[in-house]
C-alpha cells in the first residue's frame, strides 16, 4: 500500500507530468462529474451544518458516482457509493425519526463501546470482501487502496447515520487516501471535491461537538 501511494504521489517523479496530467484531466471531466461533484459539495456543507437535507443532495450524487466510477474501474468506491444511497435512506429516515419520541431528531453523541465494535467489523469485514473481490474478479489495478478507502468511508457513512461525533475521523482517513488516488485514475474534479470532503471534515468534527455539548446541557 505505502508503494502505491509513493507511486500515486510522485507519478514517476515529475511534478511537471503531474501538472499536464491534472490539467488535460480537468479539461477532460464531463459534465456529469462536475454535476455530482457540486452536490457532493453541497452535501458536505449540510452535514457541516448538521441538516438533515444532506441525505437528499447525498442520494442524487452517489447515483451519478455509482456510474462514474463503475466507469473509470473504481469498483469498490462504486460499491462505496451504492452504500452510500442506501445509508443516506437509511440516515434520512433516522434523523427524522429517532427513538427518544420527545426529540424532533436524532442528537450527536459519542460512539460507545457497542457502536465501535459494530463500526470496526463494518472496517474490517468490508476491507477484507472488497479486496477479495477486487484482486480475484475485476481487472482493478489497485485493489489494495480502493478496498481500504471504501472501507473506513463504510464504517464512517455507518456511524453518520447513527448521527456519532466520531463519523468524521472515519470518513477523513477515507478521504486523505482516497484524494491521490482519484488523480492517479484521472478524475482530478473529483480528487478536489474529496480534498474540500477533508477540509470541511475538520471543521465539521469540532462543530458537531460544539453543537453535542449543547444538546448535552439543555434541558
Amino acid at each position: 500500500m505505502v508503494d502505491q501511494l509513493f507511486n500515486i504521489f510522485t507519478l514517476n517523479d515529475s511534478w511537471e507530468l503531474l501538472y499536464n496530467n491534472v490539467f488535460q484531466q480537468w479539461h477532460n471531466t464531463s459534465i456529469l462529474e462536475m454535476i455530482a461533484v457540486v452536490l457532493g459539495a453541497l452535501q458536505v456543507i449540510l452535514a457541516y451544518r448538521n441538516h438533515v437535507s444532506l441525505y437528499p443532495a447525498g442520494i442524487v450524487s452517489t447515483s451519478i458516482f455509482i456510474y462514474l466510477f463503475a466507469q473509470y474501474g473504481l469498483y469498490a468506491e462504486a460499491s462505496l457509493n451504492l452504500y452510500y444511497f442506501i445509508m443516506s435512506i437509511y440516515g434520512w429516515f433516522l434523523w427524522l425519526h429517532p427513538k427518544n419520541k420527545e426529540q424532533k431528531e436524532l442528537n450527536i453523541t459519542h460512539t460507545n463501546s457497542k457502536e465501535l465494535l459494530i463500526a470496526f467489523s463494518i472496517l474490517i469485514t468490508s476491507f477484507l470482501l472488497l479486496f477479495l473481490v477486487l484482486s480475484k474478479f475485476t481487472d482493478s489495478t489497485i485493489p489494495y487502496l480502493d478496498a481500504t478507502v471504501s472501507a473506513f468511508a463504510w464504517a464512517g457513512m455507518w456511524l453518520l447515520a447513527k448521527r456519532k461525533l466520531s463519523n468524521w475521523v472515519l470518513l477523513n482517513i477515507s478521504n486523505a487516501i482516497a484524494i491521490p488516488m482519484l488523480f492517479y485514475k484521472s478524475m482530478p474534479l473529483t480528487a478536489c471535491l474529496t480534498i474540500f470532503y477533508f477540509v470541511i471534515a475538520i471543521f465539521g468534527y469540532f462543530r458537531w461537538r460544539k453543537i453535542m455539548r449543547r444538546e448535552q446541557t439543555s434541558p
